[in-house]
């Protein structure tokens, strides 16, 4: 059976992101998973060192979750958002503008990340033209930013890796920098910040009469290789904004619902955006949810009588679904609860100190950190920051190696990603992160 599972995914899968050629080689089947663990079709344990893609909560089959969707469908599992409401997307909405920055009032819902960000940028768009400056209609994005992988969310992006391929069928707009202090000239988080901010402000003030919106991820870039912003960056971003007459859109999608230590990001700074972008985390792990928030100076520009067309026409067949609403919401009892945020900013100084005997390998160039999102960055030369040769593809062999020893997780690039689930106790941290210490030592130790 376990064959036969194997040569079916073989012939039948493409899967997101990867090089089917590469999986043919190394192809994993998960069956099961409890707790931090999840389980192979031999019945082998990994950690689930990256929360199955960056949106674990509480673990897998957690009894509450699993509960509350049992209980749902004994009443309805989906009916359209389209001219009416439910009621577990009804009372998930007001939830989450209660756990928002003050100023978001309005919730729209959709399915994923990009759809999330893909409906910041119409709403942004709509709202200028709805609010009679139509000519303000170019994005503000930030170089080394990801944001999905819709064509306007591949547009507001910039990997060269992801999106160049795409370049065609792509908006154009502005880039800006964000800073990369480990990478940068002077190596000084407050020079590499202001230098940053007088090239955005440059982009700015030249262009604000056509910018509708700028788009940023929230304190960490993400899938450029957990790039942390310094102190001061996303707040003067802010600041920028608002000078020049330009909405600020924030995406939480990777980073709300307690993964780096608040229950947003953005909240490390006190950023209140105009539209602020989640998903991953808002169930827990369990169902495809997301969400698009706005303040209400922005609804009230496509709030009108329907001939003068202001109406937002954006929506998606399992808009509002109630089984991830009513996951969603016992998800956010079970924050409150169980004191998530709080548990993840305290055991966050536990595990910077569990990661800095990984700085003592050869090969470790810099981790960064911001509550429960790390990266670990490989290097050939620590002392030149040289990087190893990109055909060497020194994190996948790593990544291959943890999984080998028990670990599940996805590079970027030669970057290590371990953003495990938030209720991961300080040993289990402590033992993923002895994993990840002998698979980098393996792999490097070996092209020494």
């Amino acid at each position: 059976m376990t064959q036969n599972l194997i040569e079916k995914s073989k012939a039948c899968l493409w899967l997101p992101f990867t090089q089917m050629k590469d999986y043919e080689k190394d192809p994993l089947i998960l069956e099961s998973g409890d707790g931090i663990k999840v389980r192979d079709i031999d019945g082998k344990e990994y950690y689930d060192g990256f929360s199955s893609v960056w949106l674990n909560v509480h673990g897998h089959r957690k009894k509450e979750l699993d509960e509350a969707i049992k209980k749902q469908l004994e009443k309805i599992a989906h009916s359209t958002l389209l001219g009416m409401t439910n009621v577990p997307a009804t009372e998930l909405a007001e939830k989450l503008i209660d756990i928002s920055p003050e100023g978001l009032k309005r919730v729209f819902y959709s399915d994923s990340g990009a759809t999330a960000m893909e409906i910041a940028l119409k709403m942004a768009f709509q709202y200028w033209a709805n609010k009679g400056k139509p000519e303000k209609q170019k994005f503000v994005s930030m170089l080394n930013g990801y944001h999905g992988d819709t064509i306007g969310a591949v547009s507001v992006g910039a990997i060269e890796l992801f999106h160049r391929v795409y370049g065609p069928l792509m908006f154009k707009g502005f880039k800006a920098p964000v800073p990369y202090v480990y990478r940068s000239e002077s190596g000084d988080p407050d020079v590499c910040r202001e230098e940053c901010l007088n090239e955005l402000e440059q982009v700015l003030a030249k262009r604000h009469k056509e910018i509708a919106a700028l788009s940023i991820e929230s304190m960490v870039q993400g899938a450029s290789g957990m790039i942390v912003m310094p102190e001061g960056f996303l707040s003067g971003v802010r600041k920028l904004c608002t000078k020049y007459d330009v909405l600020m859109i924030v995406d939480e999608v990777a980073t709300g619902f307690g993964r780096t230590g608040k229950m947003f990001a953005c909240e490390h700074e006190g950023v209140q955006p105009d539209i602020m972008a989640v998903g991953k985390g808002i169930t827990g792990g369990y169902l495809p949810i997301a969400a698009t928030l706005t303040t209400e100076a922005v609804y009230r520009e496509f709030y009108d009588d329907y001939q003068n067309m202001k109406t937002f026409f954006h929506g998606h067949s399992y808009t509002g679904n109630q089984l991830g609403c009513a996951v969603a919401l016992e998800n956010l009892r079970l924050f409150e609860s169980e004191k998530i945020v709080d548990q993840v900013a305290q055991k966050a100084v536990e595990l910077k100190s569990i990661l800095e005997e990984l700085q003592k390998l050869r090969h470790v160039g810099e981790i960064r950190q911001l509550g429960f999102m790390c990266g670990i960055e490989l290097v050939e030369s620590k002392e030149t920051k040289e990087p190893f040769p990109a055909e060497k593809r020194v994190g996948y062999e790593v990544s291959l190696k943890m999984r080998e020893l028990g670990m599940l997780t996805r590079p970027l690039g030669d970057t290590i990603v371990f953003m495990p689930p938030l209720v991961s106790t300080v040993e289990d941290l402590e033992a993923m992160a002895t994993i990840i210490k002998e698979a980098i030592h393996e792999v490097t130790h070996a092209l020494a």
